[in-house]
Formats: C-alpha cells, sequence, structure tokens
C-alpha cells in the first residue's frame, strides 16, 4: 500500500477552483460537501438518487471525445471519491447575468415555476447539450429534432411546472458555440483519480492505485466496503445510517475498465458503468440493449457499475436474469489468484454469493454466439426508473422448428436471481408452437417462490411469469405486433 503513502492534499476542482478536502468526514456525500460550501443550486429531494435535484457533472473519460461531461447524484457520492477530479455544479454553467443556453431555454420556455428541481434539470440537460455524437435527427417519442435524448432527464423529476416546457426547453437547444470553455474543454483527457487515503474520526476512505494494491489490503481488511458508482452504498448511507469504517473505491481502476470482443467471448470490466457499456456495445448484444433503458434512469446508469450489481446478490437486480439467460460467467480476483465461477452458480441464498470477502469482481464473460431469439421483460409499476417486480432474460434457439437451445433468467421470484430450468427443459426438444409455449407457460409460472409484498402479490408474480412466455413467443412471431 506504499502507493498510498505520498503526502497530498486532497480536493476537487468545483467550478474551476481547486477547493480542499482536508477534515471532510469520510461519509459525507458530494451533496452535503458543496452545499457547505455555498452551492446550494443542488438540493436533496430523496437522497437515494431518484429525483435528480442534486444533479451535477463530472468530467469523466469519453467515448466520443477526450473528456465527457457526465450528469451523475450528488447525494449518492462521497465527497472523498472526487479527490483529484472536475466537477461543475449549476453555479459553473451560468450566472444571472449570463445565463447558460439551458438555462435561458428553461427560462423563456417556463421550464421552472417553485425552482427546486431546476438546477438538477439544468445539469442533466447540460450533459446532453454537450453530449459529442448529439446530432439533428428526424425525431421520435424519445428524441427531439436536435438530438436530444429524453432520457438524460429520466432521472430528473418536477412536481409543479410539467414536463412540456422542460422537453421544449431541451428540444430547443442549439449546439454549443466555438468559445463555450466547456465544449473546448472536452478535447482534453478527464484528471486521472490519484490514489487517495483520507481519514477522519476513525473512518478512512481509501483509493487505492492499482488491482494488486487492493487485494492485498482485502487480504488484511475483507472487512472493507467495496465501491464504484455508490449507487447502493450511498443508499444506505443515506437512509440507514450506515458508516463503515474503511471503504475503499475501485472506480477507476483500469483494470477493471477492460472491455474486448473476441472470437468466442465479450469480457466486460466490472468498474464499467452501464452508460458505458451501453455505448461500447453499440447494440452488439440485443438482450443487453433492450435492458439498458429500463435500468434506473440515465443518472444511476452513469455511475452504477456491472460489477456493482451482480456484487450486491440483490434478487432483483436487473442486470442477472438478462446475463443469466446469456450464460455469463464471473472473473473473482483475489491475492490467490483468478477463478472463474458461472454466474447460474453465483448466488447461494439472499444477498449471499460464492464471493469471498477477500475477493472482488473483475470482469463479466458473455460467451459467442448468441442466441439468435432474445428478449428482457420487465414487470414494474412505471415503464422506466423503477424497480422490478419481475424480470425475465430470454434466450432461445430454434433448428429445423424444435426448440435446440433455451436459457431463461429470472429475478424477483425467489431469494435470488435463478435460471428458469423446469421450463428450459418444458421446451428444449418441443416444436416451437402456441401449444408448446401455453405448456411450458404453465410449467414457468411454478418457478420460484414468489412471494407477497408492497410492489406485487406472489399470485401476481407468478402469473406474470406465464404471461411474460407467452408475449415471448408472440414476439418472435411477429414482433412489431406486440407492445412492448
Amino acid at each position: 500500500m506504499s502507493t498510498l503513502q505520498t503526502l497530498r492534499a486532497a480536493a476537487v476542482k468545483v467550478n474551476g477552483e481547486d477547493t480542499r478536502l482536508d477534515g471532510v468526514p469520510v461519509h459525507t456525500t458530494l451533496l452535503d460537501w458543496l452545499r457547505d460550501r455555498g452551492l446550494t443550486g443542488a438540493k436533496e429531494g430523496c437522497a437515494e438518487g431518484e429525483c435528480g435535484a442534486c444533479s451535477v457533472l463530472v468530467a469523466r473519460p469519453g467515448i466520443d471525445s477526450a473528456t465527457e461531461w457526465t450528469a451523475v447524484n450528488a447525494c449518492l457520492l462521497p465527497a472523498a471519491a472526487l479527490d483529484g477530479q472536475e466537477i461543475v455544479t449549476s453555479e459553473g454553467l451560468g450566472s444571472p447575468a449570463e445565463l447558460h443556453p439551458v438555462q435561458e431555454e428553461m427560462a423563456v420556455r417556463g421550464g421552472s415555476q417553485c425552482g427546486f428541481c431546476t438546477p438538477g434539470f439544468v445539469c442533466s440537460m447540460a450533459a446532453e447539450y454537450y453530449r459529442p455524437a448529439r446530432t439533428p435527427c428526424a425525431g421520435d417519442h424519445e428524441h427531439g429534432p436536435n438530438g436530444f435524448d429524453l432520457h438524460a432527464l429520466s432521472g430528473n423529476l418536477c412536481r409543479c411546472t410539467g414536463y412540456r416546457p422542460i422537453r421544449d426547453a431541451a428540444y430547443a437547444l442549439g449546439v454549443p458555440e466555438e468559445n463555450d470553455a466547456l465544449a473546448t474543454r472536452r478535447s482534453s483527457p478527464p484528471p486521472p483519480a490519484p490514489a487517495t487515503r483520507l481519514a477522519v474520526d476513525g473512518s478512512e476512505f481509501l483509493r487505492p492505485a492499482s488491482l494488486d494494491d487492493v487485494l492485498g489490503l482485502l487480504a488484511e481488511r475483507p472487512e472493507a466496503r467495496i465501491v464504484a458508482g455508490s449507487t447502493d452504498v450511498g443508499v444506505e448511507v443515506n437512509l440507514r445510517g450506515v458508516r463503515a469504517p474503511l471503504v475503499v473505491a475501485v472506480d477507476r481502476l483500469a483494470e477493471l475498465r477492460e472491455f474486448a470482443v473476441g472470437a468466442d467471448e465479450i469480457r466486460i470490466g466490472a468498474a464499467l458503468t452501464l452508460s458505458e457499456l451501453e455505448r461500447m456495445l453499440g447494440g452488439r448484444v440485443p438482450l443487453l440493449a433492450q435492458l439498458f433503458p429500463q435500468f434506473a434512469s440515465r443518472l444511476i446508469r452513469n455511475g452504477a457499475t456491472i460489477g456493482g450489481n451482480l456484487g450486491t446478490g440483490s434478487p432483483i437486480g436487473d442486470t442477472p436474469p438478462a446475463l443469466l439467460a446469456l450464460d455469463a460467467s464471473l472473473v473473482l480476483a483475489s491475492h490467490r489468484g483468478e477463478r472463474v465461477v458461472a454466474l447460474a452458480d453465483y448466488f447461494t441464498g439472499y444477498r449471499e454469493t460464492l464471493k469471498a470477502p477477500d475477493e472482488l469482481i473483475r470482469a463479466v464473460l458473455i460467451p459467442l454466439p448468441l442466441a439468435p431469439m432474445t428478449a428482457f421483460h420487465k414487470i414494474a409499476k412505471r415503464r422506466f426508473d423503477d424497480i422490478s417486480s419481475v424480470a425475465v432474460g430470454y434466450a432461445v434457439e430454434v433448428t429445423d422448428g424444435l426448440v435446440s437451445q433455451a436459457r431463461i433468467g429470472l429475478g424477483g421470484v425467489a431469494a435470488t436471481p435463478l435460471r428458469a430450468r423446469a421450463t428450459e427443459e418444458a421446451l428444449i426438444g418441443k416444436p416451437w408452437t402456441e401449444f408448446t409455449v401455453r405448456e411450458a407457460a404453465a410449467v414457468m409460472a411454478a418457478e420460484g417462490t414468489p412471494m407477497d409484498d408492497h410492489r406485487a402479490s406472489a399470485s401476481y408474480r407468478s402469473a406474470m411469469l406465464g404471461q411474460s412466455l407467452l408475449r415471448f413467443h408472440a414476439q418472435q412471431l411477429s414482433p412489431e405486433g406486440v407492445s412492448a
């Protein structure tokens, strides 16, 4: 851990000025830290990443440019996680005397009333305004003629203005001018996240410089809390008062951010965010392409990592059902070496997995070729930005009219995500007909051990399983004739 011993002043560049982190408690959120310094545009509306009132911009490594301005929830990130990095708040975008183009459009088109949520909307909208790949298009129900993707605002809520004037403001935006400082900033890489050690009041925050440092630390301190996007841990800190004595950040480790497509598999680094992964894959895995827009909101996907979603072991995580259908495996790393485990064997109980305390997920492996018929069904109370009541991933292959391969991943119907083994057996070797599928749907309705809770009843979950398989079959026969 010698790389953490270098003495340096921890600081964050906020709106162009270095601001010290000296003495800031480890579990202080970026939002609270900013507000304590008078930057009160960002607000706390929910403290769990569902309202977007706390949105700020962070300089992140880009895919289409050296730097991309990425909107994130400041209420979830510990301030310490931004050491050495660069952020912009709503105050840094413009001023009352010289409004930023996003702020001006929001004002002239009536996009703000009480104003509580407005700074968060402005930051999320600014991230899309500066997206390098945004180009004019024909427009549809989710995109404006200026190429603005409405999913950029999916994590922002407004309780009084209504969304039409906000959408109008988004669709009225042009392209940044040549002298726009934040647009120009995209051509230079973001500052690298430095090795960090902060210790205040008996708690420590560490950002090791390498994977070897992390694994060595976990060998000594297996109780350490690993964080990446902090979209899950941040909720525990805010709403449950959890204060881990040792927090270790791994989100910027190069060894956990690899991405490679080979002849036999796709290798995905565990610290890649869902937004990054969506763009890197570019639709190459249709099942995941269906999943991404339904996974929380863009704000959350900008921080949440694929390894974090699997590491929580939650039975209602959205990625496990899809990855189970894709027959994915995980690379688990420790100071002892690496091992590969099938995702179907990884979950052992409610929020329990095969991962040892001194291990972390290094990568997700998806075998190739992919099944030709796939789908992701998420049953929830809202179409977007909601937690699943039931989630189902499908990967099916039919040869000469018979089902030759079937993998079905389920979430929300047991203590763990699981494969629908009985349903798969009921399909394989049978004709891909409505009769076969109806018989298999009856089997699928009995899969798992669904329970009653505030999201859905056990009987509803069971019914949705059976209906999901019927819908999948209908979609494959006539994709255009079945609504999403």
